[in-house]
């Protein structure tokens, strides 16, 4: 038996990384636009202490990443988790027949085309879209860098989703000590997918900014208030509590996507639809996206020497928060 892989865009943003991609394969593979789908959505909500060390972490919504994702479409995901690795790739296998190609967790140190191959141990997710009983292999889309589409030993994507994913030196980092469990995440788009245009572009700047401003519920971080609270508080406990420097980076990753992908958004829409204003309020985005950037990197730099690093990243947030501020302040009222 073959499945062979259906033809779809190949989609990457730069300042994602696996989750998104994952996703862009996904909904390129039913149709849809990813920068469209994936770049609407905007805003921060984090339950404090929940991260977690896999590269497809997204704050707030574990159980439904896609629909975290992607808040103002018809999109949703299911995590399946097979008892081993036979039962994972049998319940890979049967949704491949049915035609639809899904994402799986793996740990890149078993895939023959991650630079971390049999040297770095991490968590990633990459999508599974065919496969070839009589050659044994199987047909993976991943568009991080170095970016691949193509077959790999089936041998290969076992090994790859049932790791242990174990801490083996100091350049296992951030996403490992989480095995890998044989997980697999099934996509689902519904009815109703909205036209991108002028109206939908409108919406999507009230509704975000509504989400950034409106109070907190209970024991949630969300919006301006609470990311400024968790950025404050993380800051507050890096000198003396190592966890810090992984909950900066691993949390500050999906918001760097988040941030980037939303920058493109408002760039497409001000060019497709000739306005000019908010091209510039997707500058302004950006520069918040490369904030993150920073912020992450000097976190993630900071893990031998924290105590010196206090000062610099105090002010690396404060100057992400005036921009996110300003930013989201002048997405009101929506430019016209």
């Amino acid at each position: 038996m073959r499945v062979e892989p259906r033809p779809s865009p190949y989609w990457r943003h730069d300042l994602t990384h696996c989750l998104h991609t994952a996703a862009g394969a996904l909904l390129s593979a039913h149709g849809l636009d990813p920068l469209t789908v994936l770049g609407a959505g905007w805003g921060f909500r984090y339950v404090p202490g929940e991260v977690r060390r896999e590269e497809y972490y997204f704050p707030g919504h574990e159980d439904d990443l896609f629909a975290g994702l992607a808040p103002y479409h018809p999109v949703s995901s299911r995590w399946h988790q097979p008892a081993d690795a036979v039962e994972g790739w049998r319940q890979v296998r049967a949704a491949l027949l049915r035609g639809s190609p899904v994402a799986v967790a793996a740990d890149n140190f078993h895939l023959p085309f991650r630079p971390a191959y049999r040297d770095v141990h991490t968590n990633h997710l990459l999508v599974v879209d065919g496969f070839d009983d009589e050659t044994g292999e199987v047909f993976v889309t991943d568009p991080v860098p170095p970016s691949f589409r193509g077959p790999i030993p089936l041998a290969a994507l076992t090994a790859a989703r049932d790791s242990g994913n174990p801490v083996a030196h100091d350049r296992d980092l951030f996403f490992t000590a989480n095995p890998i469990g044989n997980r697999w995440l099934e996509a689902t788009i519904g009815p109703g997918v909205p036209r991108f245009d002028p109206d939908f572009v409108h919406h999507v700047i009230a509704e975000n900014t509504r989400r950034f401003t409106d109070p907190a519920p209970s024991g949630v971080h969300s919006g301006l208030a609470g990311l400024h609270r968790f950025l404050t508080d993380a800051v507050d406990r890096f000198a003396d509590d190592p966890d810090a420097v992984d909950e900066l980076f691993v949390v500050g990753g999906p918001m760097l996507a988040v941030t980037g992908l939303h920058a493109a958004f408002l760039t497409r829409a001000g060019r497709e639809f000739d306005l000019p204003r908010l091209c510039e309020r997707g500058r302004e985005v950006d520069r918040v996206a490369h904030h993150w950037s920073a912020l992450r990197i000097a976190a993630a730099t900071a893990r031998a020497d924290r105590v010196a690093a206090v000062d610099g990243l105090r002010r690396r947030v404060s100057a992400l928060l005036d921009d996110l501020e300003r930013a989201v302040g002048n997405l009101r009222p929506v430019p016209a």
